[in-house]
């Protein structure tokens, strides 16, 4: 198999879509918002095999400490996963050769990563990547819906039953001002952990900006009685999965339990659109309670140099400690617990 660079403005965006396994985070929209937020350079690849079209890669190019990177996703970008739309019976591990090929030779990179929904441990293993994993849950939404609520333990069904009893309502939003109001209680989620969010507010606007004209974001306000907004949530979603990007809350709110409320009526609008898996957007043990099961999506991640990988993991932990440092500078109080109302998992 062979990749061969193609013209993210010239190609047909539509027959990519019509791929079975393709997903919301490979389409243009969503690799626009990731090329604005990142700086980073939206990479299509056509991969045939003797002779025939085998599928598709998505991915990006960037530089982090003047090295060439490739990304399909890569960390800090909060998307779980991009890879590959492939043809039944096309190999997905002859793909991830032909695509590191050009990593190399095309795109002059040093550093690649690739996560695909569709890998199994031993693609990249076979090929000498890193194997690690977007860990994850997952709810199968062609279950029916009633089985979907019984599977919730009971305090969970509790939850959601108080939150209609107090008058918790749901809606759909599709204003600008959706994501500064999100943005405002995602603050106090990090506040509750003695952190700040992981990105500014301007990433939700991109998201918001790009996603919401093509009807493949859900996004959701709770309401309370007097009409306050009490609870936001992010869920893109298209074709087979849909995903749970974000929720935050006021904590001065939460006794309505407005966060399993808005979940619930988004696992039911995905359902009713034919999708079949509700992705709970990294790993959390509080999910457990909405029936959900553990779920690892493998990430590969290979260098040209050693040096290069032991960058990689150096950079990850200043992030955090900067977070850390933030956060303790606007007063917060150290020693997070848990927190339900938010939870990025592709951080």
């Amino acid at each position: 198999m062979k990749a061969k660079l193609i013209d993210p403005g010239a190609v047909d965006w539509a027959k990519l879509d019509r791929f079975p396994d393709r997903t919301v985070f490979q389409t243009r929209e969503w690799l626009q918002f990731v090329h604005e937020t990142q700086r980073a350079k939206v990479i299509l690849c056509e991969l045939v095999d003797g002779g025939d079209v085998a599928g598709y890669f998505s991915g990006l190019v960037f530089s982090r400490f003047g090295i060439r990177m490739l990304g399909s996703s890569f960390p800090g970008w909060t998307t779980p996963y991009m890879g590959f739309n492939l043809v039944p019976g096309a190999s997905r591990k002859d793909a991830l050769a032909a695509i590191e090929k050009a990593a190399w030779s095309d795109l002059k990179c040093l550093h690649m990563e690739v996560s695909d929904p569709y890998f199994s441990f031993d693609d990249g293993k076979d090929l000498g990547f890193t194997g690690e994993a977007f860990a994850s849950y997952r709810t199968d939404l062609t279950q029916p819906e009633d089985k979907l609520f019984g599977n919730m333990d009971s305090a969970c069904r509790r939850c959601i039953r108080k939150a209609e009893k107090s008058g918790v309502t749901i809606e759909e939003a599709h204003d600008a001002g959706f994501a500064d109001e999100y943005y405002e209680q995602l603050q106090d989620v990090f506040a509750k952990q003695g952190l700040v969010p992981t990105y500014p507010v301007e990433r939700v606007r991109a998201l918001v900006k790009n996603l919401e004209p093509t009807g493949r974001v859900l996004l959701l306000r709770a309401r309370d009685l007097e009409g306050k907004c009490i609870a936001t949530g992010i869920f893109p979603g298209f074709n087979k999965i849909a995903e749970f990007w974000g929720n935050a809350s006021l904590r001065s709110s939460q006794n309505l339990r407005p966060n399993e409320a808005i979940h619930w009526y988004a696992m039911r609008y995905w359902k009713a659109r034919g999708v079949e898996v509700y992705d709970w957007g990294g790993e959390g043990k509080y999910k457990e309670k909405y029936g959900c099961v553990a779920h690892r999506v493998p990430w590969f991640t290979k260098s040209r140099f050693a040096v290069i990988s032991s960058l990689r993991g150096e950079a990850r932990k200043m992030f955090e400690r900067k977070q850390r440092f933030q956060g303790w500078l606007q007063g917060r109080r150290k020693g997070p617990p848990e927190a339900e109302e938010q939870d990025i998992g592709q951080a």
